[in-house]
């Protein structure tokens, strides 16, 4: 039996990525991660992916137009045979050319208990906000921004003495536990979408 092939798409550090990755060692997600690639040639997660043993690909996007930019990446993913797509920390919006090649295929994980507080620096905008519950949420993606339907959620109380830092820290402690779940989840082909809700069988 075949198993799925992943394509991880980050910016930065690479924590979600790492995640993943052990995820898939230990056979928590069956799944064999075909490709790492980022819009920063710089980013300190393509070394640990390089040093992980996985192949990477970089793809400078400054300056470049959305769709021509993703039409580039969607090639060297079709060349690995990637089925599957998952954003962590992909600092890049994608265009509707690459959503329609892998509608329904593609993951993301945003800092924050959807549909509140999407875009940049969610974790300031719950501080700011005053709410009393945080957390991060797993989603699929569409045009919208962190707007696709919901995979999975978890909380993180905000405390009175929380800052940006210790908040975000807390909050990506359950982003690494909680990614591998849904994707894992989600591989396991036993759900179904109906309008907005992702209903699990």
């Amino acid at each position: 039996m075949t198993v799925p092939r992943l394509a991880i798409l980050l910016s930065g550090r690479g924590s979600n990525f790492e995640a993943l990755a052990r995820a898939v060692r230990d056979g928590m997600v069956p799944a064999e991660i075909a490709l790492v690639f980022s819009n920063r040639p710089a980013a300190p997660g393509l070394e640990i992916a390089r040093r992980l043993g996985f192949e990477t690909a970089a793809l400078a996007g400054s300056g470049q137009e959305r769709e021509a930019y993703d039409r580039q990446v969607v090639e060297l993913l079709r060349a690995r045979g990637v089925e599957w797509v998952c954003l962590a920390g992909y600092m890049r919006l994608l265009s509707g050319y690459f959503i329609e090649q892998y509608r329904g295929k593609i993951l993301n994980i945003h800092p924050s208990l959807l549909p509140a507080f999407p875009g940049l620096e969610a974790q300031k905008q719950a501080l700011d906000y005053g709410v009393k519950f945080a957390g991060c949420t797993v989603h699929f993606v569409d045009e919208t921004v962190d707007g696709g339907p919901i995979i999975a959620q978890a909380i993180v109380p905000v405390r009175d003495d929380d800052d940006e830092d210790t908040l975000a820290a807390r909050i990506l402690e359950q982003e690494h536990r909680l990614y591998p779940e849904a994707l894992r989840l989600v591989l396991g082909g036993r759900y179904r979408i109906e309008g907005r809700r992702v209903i699990m069988a």
